[in-house]
């Protein structure tokens, strides 16, 4: 249960951190959903749980708090939390294919760009305007450095980007600063070298082979406008779906 802080995300360019409760509320979503915690779980005790995690008590009751809403955490006075694991539960990291080898882990993000630029030649279409707005950042999960990401949006979708606005969870950003949802999305995994634009805290060097997503985002009327791609370290890393309740 013991995690560490985000001091590593926080060594790359401005990013927005979501707020602890939020952070500790994902965590668990996706622990849950890997099976690292099981249905029937019983949570350690709250004071107990809030030193493991670095945080506190108060801090971690508003987390168990919106898991309760959720449905995912059982709280019996007297007796403690336990977990009620369930499907489809609404998380701001639900589109989050990449895991701990071993399942979950805190999803945090260092922005290493942000640009307005044109479209990659080689990507499929999304959106109609000739620019994108492109991202570069360094994934974590759990605090170690897990992928490289290239998010691009549609130019047209945004005429101005703050960087010190841009959110951990990208998608939360655009929910929130820009007024788009990505309603759906498709993956194509592969494998393809790392790029030459990466970071320090990258374990894999250019060139190197890396677990590879290409990705296009769509709105809720099925309009394409954004396009990703994410070279993974699977030496940290694993891609994973979940279909249905199995």
């Amino acid at each position: 249960m013991a995690r560490g802080g985000s001091a590593g995300p926080s060594e790359g360019g401005p990013s927005a951190a979501l707020p602890k409760y939020v952070q500790i509320s994902e965590m668990l979503i996706r622990d849950i959903a890997a099976g690292r915690l099981a249905d029937g779980t019983r949570l350690p005790p709250e004071r107990e749980m809030a030193e493991a995690l670095g945080t506190a008590v108060g801090t971690l009751r508003k987390a168990l708090e919106n898991l309760a809403k959720k449905g995912l955490i059982e709280r019996v006075h007297g007796s403690g939390n336990y977990v009620r694991a369930r499907t489809d539960v609404a998380s701001v990291y639900a589109m989050l294919r990449l895991e701990r080898i071993g399942g979950g882990g805190l999803p945090t993000a260092a922005l290493l760009s942000v640009e307005r630029r044109p479209k990659p030649a080689d990507a499929p279409a999304f959106g109609a305007d000739a620019q994108g707005w492109r991202f570069r950042r360094l994934r974590f999960l759990d605090d170690r450095p897990a992928a490289l990401e290239e998010i691009w949006l549609d130019g047209a979708r945004a005429a101005h980007i703050d960087p010190t606005e841009v959110s951990e969870s990208l998608y939360l950003f655009y929910r929130e600063r820009l007024g788009l949802i990505i309603m759906s999305a498709t993956d194509q995994v592969n494998l393809a070298p790392v790029p030459g634009w990466g970071d320090a805290r990258f374990a894999m060097p250019a060139g190197a082979t890396a677990g590879y997503v290409e990705r296009i985002g769509r709105d809720p009327g099925g309009q394409a406008i954004e396009f990703s791609r994410t070279w993974f370290d699977p030496s940290e890393v694993v891609y994973i779906s979940r279909l249905g309740k199995g």
